[in-house]
């Protein structure tokens, strides 16, 4: 009985937290004014003492002298910093919930030979993830990239915005690339990076020949491919040049494998991680490539990233690089701390990145990799209201994220940590 009483309550406790998650949205002014803020709008110049209009879930206006709704919900931004909303490229929010709890892990498929590109990470993804409120609540991030892992070739990512409401769609674009990994040779079945290198140049080149004989495929009149008729088909955005190929790899000679890859297929490619790619710069500015990488860690986690510096970024940049960060801090970066990015971008600061380039890096450069630029990363009349009011410098570890609009709409949701904070501070039963 007294078992059966504690998994009951238990279980209330865990509703009561996803009730309270669900519970996000507020009555909205028809409009909202920020006013007397310093404005970055990354796609241009500061704006100091500037003024950002929101109406129906877009920017309406922003500038010096701006006219203001009378309608207008006004807040006073006086000291205080606007940023779009950050957006964080490479996620595991809404797929991973309990990292140890198989049932609660939905960001890998079983695939076929170690191909999974028809697995659709969005069709996994949990709306009411406790996890969400942290990282748009505290970290400010209100767009994220969910990506599949596991494989070769792990599958689709999508861009999903923070959304708060519980009927709101969150997706924003689907897929927005593929990704896939190179340097891990167990994840493709293989022995050595050359076998790997041949697996993902196979489907690759199948994948090619698909378009011209799928009638063949269909009807088993072709030899054995290397992957499923599905993964096949899915890989036809890569191919066309739609989505980019986002390759997971670390070590100098992996990435130039990645950038002759590119090349030879003609297909858009980005490198994640990217732990000794600024040893490589030159190759990745020419070939135009971005680079998906973190800057809190400077520790060689295998042979594979023997050259890790955390002046990455910084000389990235200078070779001209276009520069995403990921997380690449302790603690589970890419689920449990996504709202760490921000710090991530302030380390990189700190190690030689500018200011403005750190501040691109965790917005418009990340919308571009995920195919949404034209709709977030960047304070633009006309684009998603997805922005921010800092109470300082958001690279700052003492700096609060105010106000946080997504969509046009200010969540007022409270994170599992102030849910639990108040649970126990009110003297509730503790089991």
């Amino acid at each position: 009985m007294r078992a059966d009483f504690i998994v009951r309550r238990q279980a209330a406790c865990a509703l009561a937290l996803v009730v309270g998650m669900l519970a996000t949205t507020r009555a909205e002014a028809q409009a909202v004014a920020i006013t007397n803020a310093t404005i970055h709008p990354v796609s241009g110049p500061r704006i100091e003492r500037g003024t950002i209009v929101i109406r129906n879930g877009v920017i309406a206006a922003v500038g010096t002298n701006v006219a203001i709704p009378d309608d207008a919900e006004r807040v006073d931004g006086t000291g205080k910093i606007v940023t779009p909303g950050l957006v964080a490229v490479g996620t595991q929010l809404g797929l991973v919930e309990v990292g140890a709890v198989r049932e609660t892990r939905d960001a890998s498929a079983r695939g076929t030979d170690d191909v999974a590109a028809s697995f659709r990470a969005w069709d996994g993804f949990n709306a009411a993830s406790v996890l969400l409120a942290p990282a748009r609540q505290d970290g400010g991030v209100t767009t994220v990239g969910i990506v599949p892992d596991g494989h070769v070739i792990s599958g689709q990512a999508a861009a999903i915005d923070l959304a708060i409401g519980a009927g709101a769609d969150p997706i924003r674009l689907a897929p927005a690339f593929m990704a896939a990994t190179l340097g891990d040779p167990l994840r493709a079945g293989a022995t050595a990076r050359g076998e790997e290198l041949a697996k993902l140049r196979a489907v690759l080149t199948d994948a090619r020949a698909f378009r011209t004989t799928r009638l063949r495929i269909e009807t088993g009149q072709t030899r054995p491919l290397s992957a499923s008729f599905a993964d096949l088909q899915a890989m036809q955005p890569v191919l066309a040049g739609t989505i980019p190929l986002v390759i997971g790899a670390d070590r100098a000679s992996d990435i130039l494998n990645a950038i002759r890859l590119g090349r030879d297929f003609g297909i858009r490619v980005a490198i994640a991680g990217g732990s000794e790619a600024w040893t490589v710069a030159p190759q990745l500015a020419a070939a135009r490539v971005p680079v998906l990488a973190g800057a809190l860690n400077d520790i060689p986690g295998s042979f594979s990233s023997l050259a890790q510096s955390q002046e990455n970024l910084a000389r990235l940049r200078a070779a001209g690089v276009t520069v995403a960060i990921l997380g690449n801090g302790p603690g589970d970066e890419e689920a449990f701390n996504v709202r760490n990015l921000r710090y991530e971008a302030g380390n990189a600061v700190a190690y030689g990145l500018s200011w403005d380039d750190a501040l691109r890096a965790i917005t418009l450069a990340p919308a571009e990799v995920l195919g949404v630029a034209g709709t977030v990363g960047s304070l633009q009349v006309g684009k998603q209201a997805n922005l921010v009011l800092w109470s300082g410098d958001p690279f700052e570890y003492d700096t609060r994220a105010e106000r946080v609009f997504v969509r046009g709409v200010s969540s007022t949701a409270k994170t599992r940590q102030q849910l639990l904070t108040e649970r126990y501070l009110s003297g509730a039963p503790r089991y």
